[in-house]
């Protein structure tokens, strides 16, 4: 079984690019995926935000 880590809002825009404030609002605005909570944090996929933009990267390029 493949690890897919949790990662905090910090590294998911680090990842992205932007800023935490900017994670935070594409999650609710469904840009990228919501949050997984537990109990009093959040946390999100590595994997789901790497497919986040790898999806971008192929639809510029097909563009």
């Amino acid at each position: 079984m493949q690890s897919d880590p949790l990662i905090r809002d910090r590294t998911a825009a680090d990842l992205l690019g932007v800023s935490v404030s900017t994670v935070w609002r594409w999650a609710s605005e469904g840009t990228i995926p919501g949050p997984i909570r537990i109990a009093n944090t959040s946390r999100w996929r590595r994997s789901e935000i790497e497919a986040v933009i790898n999806r971008a990267a192929a639809e510029r390029v097909a563009a």
